[in-house]
């Protein structure tokens, strides 16, 4: 168990060492030109400043949001939990394909407004528009992990305030942000990884950072720049995940038994214009796209540029190399899982974080080392789908492994010592009682690896065959040539699809 661990470990990992290797064999003057030469530290500038924005404005609306659907008499609050958390689902590319058509030059919302003098509306692309859209598709992030908190944190200490005669807001500001400040940090970690490695966003918007510049560099064949690029977004990658892990390991959520299920503050007058605000998110993160989407449609239905044209192979094609990485990964999870949740050991917990790493690092950056490795040294496996799908597990294997280590903690170890005091060996007993009880967690894992892998772009774009399209390269296709009608039903179906995965996350809340 602990070698099969260990090799899986070892292969997770494997991409990143291609970009080190690459990295070093460029000259020591060299890199220091290109790390400091004034583009790239625009690049830099860039990058921190989407990130810095993007998760302020989350926690800005993730909290309250949260404490809205928890702590208060809000109407339809199941309703609106499940409408806020689900722009999560969405690829944000999609999202700013959408603003990009309403708000852009010549958009949807220009045409409407021509005729009442207005010729020219602001500028929807650069930093702001990266930020306004980015944020609407992550603050879920912060509204789920400080949901969840809200829910569970000790509410005796807001009884105890309150018998002190503090109001709801000093209660709320001595009280109850401090014990709920673990899980907003957790969430704004999470939204700072996901704009600091997001690629399509940036890339439609025309900003200028780490992501989007190395696929440039890529396409231009400067590999020099592209790997010194790379290597700086995996150590601002380590840096936000060292401070996670600082975070967490120093704060605590205390929790009573009674389920945070306590006071409940009346909003009044405010409980309508609340609900007025919700929906306001909801329409300009939901209904929105799907409103742009279906005007691309019914706009393109006479269309006749052939070479754009949607095919169902393309869903199929994005179905087959999606099942194909969400089978190899539930397999590899077993073994990483079931070291790491049965056998207390430091292997067994070095190797699970192994595996992590590939989630941790930009799409972009796994795909670029997978094209070092295949161009060099595997020509055989270069542009094939092998190389691809492996891509994928590296990517999205953390979602097999953690959903299948729950189940495997969940499985009582007295049935597995009463099996073998009937005769059975190790390998029987997982056969006929351990795997039969976690297949339900193995299944959720696969499912969530295939609807991630489904959304995936930057890697798809670097490491696809020549002729193989999937559903996110051909919107990107037609994003580049500007035939957006064409990518009306792709959009469509990878929203149906990733709708799927957030009936997945709020089917294991009691919303």
């Amino acid at each position: 168990m602990t070698l099969l661990s260990g090799a899986v470990a070892a292969l997770m990992v494997f991409p990143l060492s291609w970009i080190f290797l690459r990295a070093f064999e460029v000259d020591f003057g060299r890199a220091t030109d290109i790390l400091l030469r004034p583009r790239s530290l625009e690049i830099v500038l860039n990058s921190v400043l989407l990130m810095a924005g993007v998760t302020v404005l989350s926690v800005l609306i993730g909290v309250p949001c949260a404490w809205l659907t928890v702590r208060t008499d809000l109407p339809f609050k199941r309703f609106w939990t499940v409408v806020i958390a689900l722009p999560l689902a969405i690829p944000s590319y999609l999202g700013a394909l959408a603003y990009i058509s309403a708000f852009g030059p010549r958009g949807e919302l220009q045409s409407i407004l021509e005729p009442l003098g207005v010729e020219r509306l602001p500028e929807i692309y650069g930093l702001h528009g990266a930020i306004l859209v980015i944020t609407l598709y992550t603050y879920p992030y912060v509204f789920l992990t400080t949901r969840a908190a809200l829910k569970t944190f000790d509410t005796t200490l807001v009884d105890a305030a309150r018998t002190l005669e503090h109001d709801y807001r000093e209660t709320l500001r001595r009280v109850t942000l401090p014990q709920i400040w673990p899980a907003i940090t957790a969430g704004a970690l999470l939204v700072a990884l996901y704009a600091v490695s997001d690629f399509g966003t940036p890339a439609f918007m025309q900003l200028d950072v780490f992501t989007r510049q190395i696929y440039v560099e890529y396409r231009g064949w400067n590999l020099d720049y592209a790997a010194m690029l790379s290597i700086q977004l995996i150590v601002l990658t380590i840096f936000i995940l060292a401070l996670e892990s600082k975070v967490r390991g120093r704060e605590k959520i205390y929790t009573d038994s009674s389920g945070g299920q306590g006071f409940t503050v009346e909003l009044g007058s405010w409980r309508w214009p609340a609900a007025g605000a919700c929906a306001l998110l909801f329409t300009a993160t939901i209904l929105l796209p799907v409103a742009v989407f279906s005007s691309w449609y019914l706009g393109g239905a006479t269309s006749d540029v052939q070479a754009y044209q949607f095919q169902w192979e393309y869903a199929f094609n994005s179905a087959t190399v999606s099942a194909a990485a969400a089978g190899i990964a539930a397999l590899a999870a077993l073994p990483v899982a079931y070291l790491a949740a049965r056998y207390d050991t430091r292997l067994g917990e070095l190797f699970e974080r192994a595996t992590y790493v590939g989630y941790a690092v930009p799409g972009i950056v796994i795909g670029l080392a997978l094209v070092f490795f295949g161009a060099n040294y595997a020509g055989i496996v270069y542009q094939a789908l092998p190389l691809l799908i492996f891509a994928y597990v590296v990517r999205f294997m953390p979602q097999s492994v953690g959903s299948t280590r729950t189940a495997i903690l969940q499985v009582n170890p007295k049935l597995t010592e009463a099996s073998r005091t009937l005769g059975k060996n190790n390998l029987e007993t997982f056969r006929k009682v351990t795997l039969p009880l976690i297949a339900p967690g193995i299944v959720a894992g696969a499912a969530l690896v295939f609807l991630t892998t489904m959304k995936e772009l930057p890697a798809t774009l670097l490491l696809r065959p020549t002729g193989f399209d999937t559903l996110v390269t051909h919107i990107w296709r037609a994003e580049e040539a500007a035939y957006m009608s064409h990518a009306a039903i792709p959009a469509f179906v990878i929203l149906l699809v990733s709708g799927l995965s957030m009936v997945i996350i709020l089917r294991q809340e009691d919303a």
